[in-house]
């Protein structure tokens, strides 16, 4: 039971580095231009969406990760994207006996890098209505596989994956406003079941500084991969499926730096945490 549990805090991570799919939507960046992200994402819980897609108690467990997040235009269709996790802390709760209070089962934790993503956007319709890039998402196995005391934590998956995906985007009521739109197929490795994405954005300016948007992700398993949950294959986040609802406030001082704040919520899932995530952000755009 504790290795299962164990795997479930780390499953839950992918609700926050999915997001950044969104952060230039359909629109590569500008050559030479780009958008920096130093951020810190986190969600507690003790509860969990069961394979069943009911919600169950578990002992507590957690995902912490800081990030840098980045996108660079090398020409004006073709953006580098990154994706860096430098610190990932997933952790599980001590348990105790209701009924004398005694411990019967430790407390663990493991702080490791986390897994990574490498990328590119090209801009295949560009200074139009309506703008439309495909791109490549590389899943770099960077994490910790075996950690913490028991050697069962984990912030990484073992697999390296690749995802193609389009994405579109339509500015509104004279650029305050956008919309977009995401599609994609992840090919996962080593027996991983391979993964359909659905996406809608919908965003806009309030006054001169702030902005708001609210992300939706659709995460869909094709169960065509290996049944991966018995304790004894050692690897986790298999099969897993969410609809994700992540709400975003942002504030930019000046023409360079801004901060962003979110709070992620899985409205329905197989294999995930069942509460809230938070995340936090200062960027910097040049």
């Amino acid at each position: 039971m504790l290795i299962k549990l164990t795997r479930i805090a780390v499953t839950a991570a992918l609700l926050g580095i999915v997001q950044n799919l969104y952060a230039g939507g359909g629109w590569p960046q500008p050559k030479g231009k780009g958008y920096f992200k130093l951020g810190h994402y986190s969600i507690v819980s003790d509860a969990y969406y069961a394979p069943n897609g009911k919600i169950i108690d578990i002992a507590t467990a957690g995902i912490h990760i800081s990030s840098l997040y980045g996108e660079y235009g090398f020409t004006n269709r073709l953006t580098g994207i990154a994706y860096l996790p430098f610190f990932s802390r997933a952790t599980l709760n001590e348990q105790k006996s209701g009924r004398t209070g005694n411990i019967i089962a430790e407390g663990d934790e493991v702080n490791s890098f986390g897994d990574s993503e490498i990328g590119i956007k090209y801009g295949l319709i560009v200074n139009k209505p309506i703008v439309v890039s495909v791109g490549l998402t590389l899943g770099l196995p960077l994490g910790e596989q075996t950690g913490g005391s028991t050697g069962v934590l984990q912030t990484g998956d073992g697999e390296f994956n690749q995802m193609v995906s389009v994405e579109a985007s339509r500015g509104l009521n004279k650029g305050q406003s956008w919309i977009s739109g995401l599609l994609a197929f992840n090919n996962r490795t080593e027996n991983f079941s391979d993964e359909l994405r659905f996406g809608l954005e919908l965003g806009t300016k309030i006054g001169t500084k702030w902005f708001a948007n609210v992300k939706i992700i659709n995460v869909n398993s094709l169960n065509n991969g290996s049944d991966l949950e018995t304790p004894s294959n050692g690897i986790f986040s298999n099969n897993i499926e969410y609809l994700a609802i992540t709400p975003e406030l942002s504030y930019q001082w000046n023409e360079k730096y801004g901060v962003t704040g979110a709070v992620g919520f899985a409205a329905s899932g197989k294999r995930v945490l069942a509460s809230p995530s938070f995340s936090l952000g200062i960027f910097l755009k040049l």
